[in-house]
């Protein structure tokens, strides 16, 4: 075994056993993981509409009104 994969699975190991003697850290990481879906999912669909796919209909119209934008 390589000392690389012997790293990686002593690292595995660490993490493994200290998440399976978790109690209330569990319910945090929970809470943590559902903040980050609000974050980066509800967020993204609300405020930030694919405008280029809304507004133009092929890859060339996208193309060029991209192109105006970065020039101005």
């Amino acid at each position: 075994m390589t000392g690389i994969t012997a790293f990686s699975k002593r690292v595995w190991k660490l993490y493994y056993e200290g998440f399976k003697g978790m109690t209330i850290g569990k319910t945090l990481w929970l809470i943590i993981l559902v903040k980050l879906f609000i974050f980066f999912v509800v967020m993204k669909l609300l405020f930030f509409p694919n405008i280029l796919k809304t507004n133009f209909d092929n890859d060339e119209e996208r193309a060029q009104y991209v192109r105006e934008q970065l020039s101005n």
